[in-house]
């Protein structure tokens, strides 16, 4: 599968699968596949705050009053590319385009690697379940074992998909299966269930070259795991979310990419309730069977938005955040050029009941930093901090413009409350870097940065106090937890 869109990370972050482009993640010459290596994280240094309009240093710390920087684990690979978190107990699994790594954050202050698996294949997102750990490959590839080099979408023969990983042994993960879905998977998300577990497969760009992704794709691929048995994983369905062929971008709506796929969607299993960010479209789903979702309500925005790309509800699942994704990640559109409105995030109220209920716009939010025309940034993953007292404010990830905390209580009055960066990679070219994922976990925050590995901060705001007594066993941030 390849992808239509600007940027460096046209064929690397926005869509995956490198027809003609090695994946940046593939193996350092060397470094068999399956070695394993340790770390420890260190403290790091303490930063300061910001002046308004000012932009700090190269790979300058800085950060508000109400967080500090805990720790950090530098990437094993300071060529690769790092991305997505999932967490489990004291583990945090950390997905890069090399394969993953475990963390042990018992002790937050003091992070330790317990295992890093090579398995290369952009991006790798991640989600955990009891023994079972699954990834995502997005990149078309020689054939589905963690030794596979890039080959051609063209190429019948190669592969794109699932892998499922057992984590009994911290120390040893084991590649138990792969199972290959149509367009390969550049997200995945977990649906809990009785006996079984689902896998929403978020994928996108149809090609007519591509044998095992040609158009219309126009649904995402449902994935059953027998819990028992998941070597018998399979997939048992794709439900067609755009019967009318979704988004049809520009020359119609120009800027805005055409819907040919998902590319996230977030579950609410207390609720029955998804929310697909689709490219051109966002969605709201009724997902109480599993094997056959019911899509409720769809929006677009042909003003501002250029690329849906996840998605957030609030504790009382009445609002929705959707993230544009403009400029794929590779941009930098944190300048006062681009303005507060794009490659933003949109706040959405879910008004009515049943399906009847409809995604209703109250406003944007970007952080109120502009950036260095050398860092790209935009909006990107995050999580709800669970407060629990009535308030709606999240964590997220802006790559290079850093982690920020922010309150949507007021669906029509967002506000930054609290933040932390670093300084431009570099400061004589664009450069590929920052938060990928921010997310809160047990009284934490932990990023995952594509050039400077694990991040833990404290956060200490009066706001999220309350959230310091909530704690989770396991959290895969696109399937949300009811957290109180």
């Amino acid at each position: 599968m390849a992808v239509a869109a600007a940027g460096l990370l046209t064929t690397l972050l926005a869509a995956g699968p490198a027809a003609a482009t090695p994946d940046p993640g593939d193996l350092m010459p060397g470094t068999p596949s399956g070695q394993r290596v340790s770390g420890q994280g260190s403290g790091i240094a303490e930063g300061r705050e910001i002046a308004p309009g000012e932009i700090p240093g190269q790979d300058e710390i800085v950060h508000s009053k109400n967080i500090k920087p805990l720790a950090n684990i530098p990437s094993a690979n300071p060529d690769g590319i790092n991305s997505d978190l999932a967490f489990q107990g004291r583990y945090a699994y950390a997905g890069s385009y090399d394969g993953f790594t475990i963390y042990d954050i018992g002790n937050p202050n003091a992070p330790k690697t317990v295992s890093r698996v090579l398995c290369p294949g952009g991006q790798n997102d991640i989600s955990v379940s009891g023994d079972l750990l699954f990834v995502s490959t997005d990149s078309s590839r020689s054939d589905d074992s963690c030794n596979s080099v890039s080959q051609p979408a063209t190429e019948k023969s190669s592969w794109e998909g699932i892998k499922i990983f057992d984590i009994k042994d911290k120390k040893n993960p084991k590649y138990i299966k792969s199972v290959e879905t149509a367009c390969g998977s550049h997200t995945h998300t977990l649906v809990p269930g009785g006996r079984d577990i689902y896998l929403y497969v978020s994928s996108y760009s149809p090609n007519e070259a591509f044998p095992d992704c040609k158009p219309p794709h126009d649904g995402i691929s449902v994935i059953k795991v027998p819990k028992k048995a998941p070597t018998q994983a399979a997939v048992v369905a794709f439900p067609i979310l755009f019967p009318d062929g979704g988004n049809p971008g520009g020359p119609a709506n120009p800027g805005v990419s055409k819907t040919t796929g998902c590319h996230d969607i977030t579950v609410l299993p207390s609720k029955n309730l998804a929310a697909g960010a689709c490219m051109g479209d966002g969605i709201l789903f009724d997902i109480s069977a599993p094997e056959q979702p019911k899509v409720i309500d769809r929006v677009q925005d042909n003003v501002n938005f250029a690329f849906w790309h996840s998605a957030t509800f609030n504790e009382r699942a009445n609002k929705v955040v959707f993230t544009d994704e403009l400029g794929g990640g590779s941009g930098a559109t944190c300048d006062e050029a681009t303005g507060p409105n794009r490659g933003a995030d949109g706040i959405y109220d879910i008004t009515g009941r049943g399906d009847q209920r409809e995604l209703v716009f109250r406003s944007y939010f970007k952080i109120p930093r502009h950036q260095a025309d050398t860092e790209n940034c935009v909006a990107h993953n995050g999580s709800l901090i669970p407060v629990g007292d009535g308030r709606d404010i999240m964590v997220q990830a802006w790559y290079q413009g850093g982690i920020s905390v922010w309150d949507f209580t007021d669906s029509d009055r967002p506000e930054e409350i609290g933040y932390f960066e670093r300084g431009p990679l570099t400061t004589d070219k664009l450069g590929l870097g920052g938060s990928w994922s921010a997310y809160y976990y047990n009284g934490h925050i932990y990023s995952n940065d594509i050039a400077k590995g694990l991040d833990v901060l404290r956060l200490d705001d009066w706001r999220t106090e309350s959230a310091k007594w909530v704690w989770m066993d396991r959290l895969n941030v696109q399937s949300q937890p009811a957290y109180h």
